[in-house]
Parts: C-alpha cells; structure tokens; sequence
C-alpha cells in the first residue's frame, strides 16, 4: 500500500470542518498543529506594531494515494482555499514508507477496492 501526506494550512476556525470532510472522504486519522503563522502574496497587517493575523492549523493527513485526490478536493471546497486569499492551502507529497500504520491497513484496503 502507497501513502500520500496531505499537508494543510488552514485557518483555526474552519479546522473542525475540514477534518469533517477529510474523514468523509476516507482519511483515517489526523495530527493537528496549533498557532502556526504564514504570510501570502500581501504582508500581514500590522497596529501600533501588533500583527493582526487569524491564528492558522497545519493539518497533516497520511492517507492511501488512490483517496488522496478526493480528500484534497473536499477540503479544499468546506475550506474555502479558493474563494479567497490568505483562506488556506492544501498540498500532497509522497510518503516512501510509512510504520505505525498496520491497523488501519485492512479499514484502507476495503475502501479502495471499492474506489478502484
């Protein structure tokens, strides 16, 4: 079996819906980094020296290649990623291996027999 990891930045009010959605789309399980920062196309906004930012999550998702597209779709879409600027960004990469994982292995390989 080949993973993929989504990674996902995302404003920490809309976390809860885009780990809704992943799960919906067959992830099986999440880490969720708090208080991270980022900065797009414009500089955050400052005043009196304060940055006035929404908090942001990473959210990382290991997930079995054949579901990757979905998930990153929909949670792309109950995001909002591409209605407007600064809203989030999801990116998948390439996982050569992975451990830890055996349990979930039989969950996955049904689901993807379905899929496929």
């Amino acid at each position: 079996m080949h993973f993929k990891l989504i990674i996902t930045l995302v404003e920490d009010s809309k976390t809860e819906k885009v780990l809704q959605a992943a799960r919906e789309a067959g992830a099986t399980g999440a880490t969720v980094l708090n208080q991270a920062r980022g900065e797009g196309l414009k500089p955050a906004k400052t005043f009196f020296g304060l940055t006035l930012e929404a908090q942001r999550d990473v959210v990382l998702l290991l997930v079995e290649e054949h579901m990757c597209r979905r998930i990153l779709e929909d949670i792309a879409e109950v995001g909002g990623f591409d209605e407007s600027p600064g809203s989030g960004i999801a990116f998948q990469i390439d996982v050569e291996d992975a451990v830890g994982v055996r349990h979930q292995i039989s969950q996955l390989a049904e689901a993807v027999e379905e899929r496929i």
